[in-house]
């Protein structure tokens, strides 16, 4: 833990925007070194200009991959294209869109030359495809629509980020990233100026606006019950946390009439404002205590100005809630949202399933079984929610690390990727309608399904162990106990879809964890929790590596 954690960034703590965006056009990165190579993660493409991993090459070989495969599935409608409020996501929306008008894409950009939510993309591109009509939404034929995300999320103020959706409007399957990934890192071997560009996309024929913000503000009375948060006066404070929300929160006050308060304001690409996470590190992350310690602090003085406090990262696709009790644990929100929607949304169909990643909590699995609801358990990465959300077999889908979507009212597809602005709506909705806040009816889930505690935690590893980790088999595990009790299940496919895990989970009738390769560092994930105790988990903790251990070592 960082000394500073939760404490106010200082001069020192800050980048210097002009170095980052230099970097960005006058470093050109060798794309025969691993971190220098476009690769893309679950949510894209992500590196800094300074480390030569998020540099002009990059976005214009991208871009022109993208292009290309596009082209090759017989997308041809409009590609829609947004930024969040990185330092260099300007910079990289720019190339992309001289890129796209170089190479005669309909493209469709912010009105306002603006932010623009993650949420509000995945939004349009389902629009576009036929979201809300009698019809739904298509995905083959002419003129289907996608689009790029350039933001890296949550990730500190230094960083890139280069997402594509396709058609279906949520994260790109693995056979479509890693085919634009290699394509994109052949173009930059053949040399990626030959790309062709338009220096004005703004004189661009192919270059267009849309009116991303009023099409999705006006959208969310079809998901969100705005009424009922409307005429029991909910006071909500909304912290955009410097990012993509900040023009949404205002609008949503404006054209709904809510109590609602937009914390801050302030756009700087240094967060200046903000308060260092654990690690010392400027991150918006909206589901960490330390990020979060300036919302956390106005709240929790005794008298809070807001029943609701909520947070969004820097694309608004994650959520952060606080009460008067603190921030929430994600996993707890999450259990508490899928039981009020479950609840709360009759016309959602009764085969609807509830869709969570196979290292959120297991109180989500026994609200669930206690709903008489089915449980899809997926491996990490929202792209595995999107074939349910979008054909309404499941109703919510949701991640450990605070990041869901959910159906409208009518149980037709609202946005497949991740929504942070309707998740933090949806806790002043359950305040309105129930009268208790999302905090207050987490404890009465815990009387009813018991405490747990939960952690992730990294051990080391080398590139070598990583690669056996992702590759492990059941039997690799030779444990037959963990933490006291039977090992009733040894996982490397998810339950809900079969896909792989990348990795190994492990889980006894209280108490489970999972372990996965990091993509980014020599360490692996230890994800694990204990329905019977803090001194219990830690014992899982240490076992999990006892047991990964002796499965690397065969």
């Amino acid at each position: 833990m960082h000394e500073r954690a939760g404490q106010l960034a200082k001069p020192e703590d800050l980048i210097n925007v002009d170095e980052v965006i230099s970097a960005y056009y006058d470093l050109e990165p060798d794309v025969n070194e691993p971190g220098q190579a476009v690769s893309f993660g679950t949510s894209g493409h992500r590196g800094s200009s300074l480390d030569r991993a998020f540099n002009e090459a990059h976005i214009v070989a991208t871009t022109a991959a993208i292009v290309e495969y596009r082209q090759s599935q017989g997308y041809d409608g409009p590609l829609f294209i947004g930024r969040d409020t990185h330092a260099l996501s300007e910079p990289a929306w720019r190339t992309a869109l001289e890129v796209l008008a170089g190479m005669e894409v309909r493209t469709l950009t912010d009105a306002r030359d603006s932010f623009t939510p993650t949420p509000s993309v995945s939004h349009a591109i389902l629009k576009a495809n036929g979201a809300g009509t009698p019809g739904g939404v298509r995905l083959s034929g002419a003129g289907l629509a996608d689009g790029i995300v350039v933001t890296p999320s949550h990730n500190p103020p230094r960083d890139g980020g280069f997402k594509y959706n396709p058609p279906s409007g949520g994260p790109a399957d693995s056979d479509a990233t890693s085919w634009i990934a290699n394509r994109a890192n052949e173009i930059l071997r053949q040399g990626w100026r030959s790309v062709p560009r338009n220096p004005h996309p703004e004189q661009s024929e192919f270059i267009r606006k849309t009116d991303f913000l009023p099409s999705y503000v006006d959208s969310l009375i079809d998901v969100v019950d705005v009424e009922a948060i409307r005429s029991a006066g909910v006071r909500i404070g909304a912290d955009p946390l410097g990012g993509a929300s900040v023009d949404y929160w205002a609008a949503i006050a404006e054209r709904y009439g809510l109590n609602l308060t937009v914390v801050n304001e302030k756009v700087d690409p240094r967060w200046s404002f903000m308060t260092l996470d654990w690690d010392g590190k400027i991150r918006m992350d909206c589901s960490s205590p330390y990020a979060m310690a300036s919302l956390r602090q106005v709240m929790e003085g005794g008298s809070a100005p807001y029943d609701i406090a909520t947070g969004n990262d820097a694309d608004s696709d994650r959520h952060g809630i606080v009460t008067a009790d603190g921030l929430m644990n994600p996993n707890h929100y999450l259990a508490v949202a899928i039981e009020y929607l479950f609840t709360h949304r009759p016309h959602w169909s009764q085969g609807c399933a509830v869709g969570k990643t196979l290292v959120s909590s297991a109180l989500i699995d026994r609200v669930v079984a206690d709903m008489g609801r089915k449980l899809v358990e997926v491996p990490v990465g929202f792209k595995h929610f999107v074939p349910g959300l979008l054909d309404g077999s499941v109703g919510f889908g949701g991640e450990e690390s605070a990041g869901a979507s959910f159906l409208r009212k009518d149980g037709t597809v609202w946005t497949t990727d991740k929504d942070g602005l309707i998740a933090a709506l949806l806790a002043s909705e359950i305040l309105a309608v129930t009268g208790n806040t999302p905090s207050a009816l987490h404890e009465e889930q815990v009387a009813r399904f018991g405490a747990s505690a939960y952690e992730r935690v990294d051990a080391p590893a080398t590139k070598a162990e990583k690669a056996k980790l992702a590759a492990l088999a059941p039997e690799d595990v030779a444990a037959s106990t963990l933490g006291g009790e039977p090992i009733v299940d040894r996982l490397v496919q998810a339950p809900g879809n079969h896909a792989a895990i990348g990795g190994l989970k492990v889980t006894t009738k209280n108490a489970w964890f999972a372990a996965r390769p990091s993509g980014t560092e020599d360490i692996y994930k230890i994800y694990a929790e204990s329905f019977k105790g803090p001194e219990h988990l830690q014992t899982i903790q240490e076992e999990a590596k006892q047991v990964v251990a002796q499965a690397l070592a065969k």
